[in-house]
């Protein structure tokens, strides 16, 4: 017998109904949004001195103002319940929290999210707190960053601080926000904050925050609400050989080791996959893993974040290292440690103003892969979208046609994927705002809400408004 939902899910044209429940929201990132880099005790973190220094970041541009949202944080959350949003992700700013990176919490940092969450239970927008997006204190870093065990034990101390503060109020909290880019372009290609080139120290840095993952997570259990919810958000690649070869799966192997199972192995299996080791043993003995790491690393979660945008296609190379088109910026050092032989591949078809190509495939066919890899996992969607180029027209309106369609497409792959037997819980559309777009600058333009930067003036896009019938109704309309 065919049921309704399988009768929907094989037209592509028709509505789709959303499981109930299903939580729809949007996200954003602190040091993307919030501006005011010097008020109420914020000492810098890593990329406040990254964008600082000439030559990092486009048109030198910097996140001190942002898009003002420690300013205009009420206005943002009228928007938010105007949209029909049922869950706003944000991060803390471990510096507005911590300026240090050690000792007691400024409590003028803590009221500001106090007053936040407050203003979200109000409106009825559930708060999702996530306590790391890639913000690390500079006291820190100047003491070794995340290749040293101690960043790891200092970020347990840190998530004490904010689950004392915010536990009763926050029911999801997520540790870290796509840990492979703060370990691999942090401190592998350089092309992210704190900018250094050590692919030794890129391993350190990944093993340290699995273990911070885990020592948060027991500081979460011990601190928040009985029925409080503990995930890890990771960009998952969906990697696909070029060829069906045996080099360019190979290839995909040895990819999918460094971009993955370097996180899913210790914190949802306990240990590290052997072929990543064997990899990489030219590089390091990895006897930075002291024994109880890999127990202390994997913790009951309650769901899986996952960020998808595109996919990874790659094949074997001749050794030239050639990882300028694996989507993540070009650098002269490469962001893979012992993957010099494998080469990247731009995937064909349409592609967004980041140059990624737009293949809601991808999502699917990974959504299907963590269902059968971790079946009691459930699995939730913390960042999906897309960068164009939008404008404002002289009435004031943006219409962006082909941001509608990136969302539809990744949500018809995601409403599939659910009648398959995966088990979604929620999407989070990134981003609610235009903002500070990393080593990007506000050169690229992720949000649902269009920001005219020089006056902070916000204006819905189409988008926003097409993303908030479906958050509201929970049904995806035909293309």
């Amino acid at each position: 017998m065919v049921t309704a939902a399988q009768q929907t899910a094989s037209a592509p044209d028709a509505p789709r109904t959303f499981p109930k429940g299903f939580l729809w929201g949007s996200a954003t990132a602190s040091y993307q949004i919030e501006g005011a880099a010097t008020e109420d005790g914020r000492t810098p973190s890593i990329w406040d001195t990254y964008a600082r220094t000439p030559g990092r970041v486009r048109n030198g541009d910097t996140g001190d103002t942002a898009t003002d949202h420690y300013h205009r944080w009420r206005e943002d959350v009228a928007l938010m319940a105007e949209l029909g949003l049922g869950a706003y992700r944000f991060s803390l700013a471990w510096t507005r929290i911590q300026p240090t990176g050690r000792g007691p919490a400024v409590q003028k940092g803590l009221d500001f999210y106090r007053r936040l969450v407050d203003e979200l239970l109000e409106k009825g927008i559930q708060p999702v707190a996530t306590l790391y997006h890639w913000d690390l204190p500079q006291e820190l870093e100047d003491a070794g960053g995340w290749p040293e065990r101690a960043t790891a034990e200092r970020f347990a101390e840190y998530t004490a601080l904010a689950a004392d503060a915010l536990g009763d109020r926050v029911k999801t909290w997520t540790t870290l926000n796509e840990p492979w880019c703060s370990a691999f372009l942090g401190y592998g290609s350089g092309v992210h904050a704190p900018g250094r080139t050590d692919p030794v120290a890129a391993l350190r840095a990944a093993h340290h925050l699995n273990l911070a993952h885990g020592l948060a997570v027991q500081a979460l259990r011990d601190r928040v609400r009985a029925d409080a919810q503990c995930s890890v958000t990771l960009n998952i690649h969906h990697v696909r050989p070029l060829t069906g070869g045996d080099a360019d799966a190979d290839a995909a192997r040895r990819i999918d080791a460094l971009a993955n199972r370097v996180f899913t192995g210790p914190m949802l299996q306990g240990a590290y996959p052997e072929d990543l080791l064997k990899d990489t043993a030219h590089l390091t003995d990895w006897s930075f893993v002291r024994d109880g790491d890999l127990e202390q690393a994997r913790q009951p979660l309650d769901f899986l974040g996952v960020n998808y945008y595109t996919p990874t296609v790659v094949s074997q190379a001749d050794g030239s290292g050639v990882h300028t088109s694996d989507g993540h910026g070009n650098s002269p050092y490469s962001p893979w440690p012992g993957a010099d032989r494998v080469a990247f591949h731009q995937p064909p078809g349409e592609t967004t103003a980041m140059g990624w190509a737009v293949d809601p495939t991808g999502l699917y066919d990974l959504l299907r892969r963590l269902s059968s890899d971790f079946p009691r996992l459930p699995l939730v969607i913390t960042e999906n979208g897309a960068a164009f180029d939008d404008y404002a027209d002289p009435e004031g309106r943006v219409n962006d046609p082909a941001r509608i369609a990136y969302v539809r497409d990744h949500l018809a792959a995601v409403h599939r994927a659910i009648v398959d037997g995966a088990d979604v819980r929620g999407y989070f559309l990134w981003s609610l705002l235009d903002n500070f777009e990393w080593a990007h600058g506000y050169g690229k333009r992720f949000g649902a809400v269009y920001v005219d930067y020089p006056t902070g003036t916000r204006i819905p896009k189409a988008s926003a408004r097409w993303y908030s019938e479906v958050a509201r109704t929970g049904v995806l309309p035909g293309a």
